[in-house]
């Protein structure tokens, strides 16, 4: 898939970009990925985080809605097809004082201690954010060493096997890049976690471990949980992820997850991927 796959969707693609701009929505340019009928649309950068949440979650329900529109079906799910990559959710974010200056940027390639300390806040809380970022049965399909989504707790700069990069560009631009959400996340969820937990690291001041370089699926590091029950068990437990989210949120998010596995565990795999296509 290319440029010809970008204009078998033309039509798809044309109604898509009209419907973001009515609803400023700030939806970039199209690329085809390696999956079967995969595409990348990145939401460029602004400057409030619930709004950057809010075009998330309308952008999810606006392709779903043009799609069946337009004869056929899409789908946020980390993993549909086994033999392709996954579908992440990846989010980008530094952090401006009130001056509007960005604390990460100390005019360096390595970036501030704000920058460092951030980065071992995500760290930290990257075992109990699991369930966040991976929230059903399906996403941990996509978590597979050498498929392109990161398996480890680790960061380095510009490297993408790892779940924190820090991309490579001019000092002023300087960011993180949390590349564990898969495409099935809740926005709003996933944003809360990812910045709480960077607060979390800039209040605790807590230097980041040195960075990795080479591949990380052939390293021994810490790994995230790998499986659903071993994410609802690291989120219960996380005091990290308890100073982010109420207390309340959580306990109403675990007997959720808790009831979807119940009712997912009776289900063959294919009844799995049916639901999952239709309702994430």
């Amino acid at each position: 898939l290319s440029s010809h796959a970008l204009d078998m969707f033309d039509n798809f693609f044309t109604e898509l970009y009209d419907a973001c701009d009515k609803m400023d929505i700030p939806a970039d340019a199209a690329i085809s990925e390696s999956g079967l009928g995969q595409f990348e649309i990145n939401l460029l950068h602004q400057p409030n985080a619930l709004k950057a949440a809010d075009d998330a979650w309308l952008f999810k329900i606006l392709v779903k809605g043009i799609a069946r529109k337009n004869g056929f079906a899409a789908s946020f799910m980390a993993k549909p097809y086994p033999n392709y990559a996954g579908s992440g959710l990846h989010m980008h974010f530094s952090v401006l004082d009130h001056k509007g200056l960005n604390i990460f940027d100390n005019s360096s390639a390595e970036g501030s201690a704000a920058l460092h300390n951030a980065v071992q806040g995500c760290l930290s809380a990257m075992p109990g954010s699991m369930l966040i970022f991976a929230p059903h049965a399906n996403s941990y399909a996509r978590l597979v060493p050498e498929a392109h989504a990161p398996t480890s707790v680790a960061w380095a700069y510009e490297n993408r096997t790892v779940a924190i990069r820090i991309p490579s560009g001019p000092p002023k631009s300087r960011r993180i890049e949390h590349r564990l959400p898969g495409g099935d996340v809740n926005p709003y969820l996933s944003v809360a976690v990812i910045l709480g937990a960077a607060l979390n690291g800039i209040e605790d001041g807590i230097e980041a471990p040195t960075p990795i370089t080479g591949n990380a699926y052939t390293q021994k590091l810490p790994q995230v949980p790998e499986t659903w029950d071993g994410a609802i068990t690291s989120f219960e437990k996380s005091d990290q992820v308890a100073r982010i989210l109420n207390p309340e949120l959580m306990l109403n998010f675990l007997s959720t997850k808790r009831q979807e596995a119940s009712k997912m565990a009776d289900l063959s795999p294919e009844q799995q991927i049916e639901i999952y296509l239709d309702s994430v």
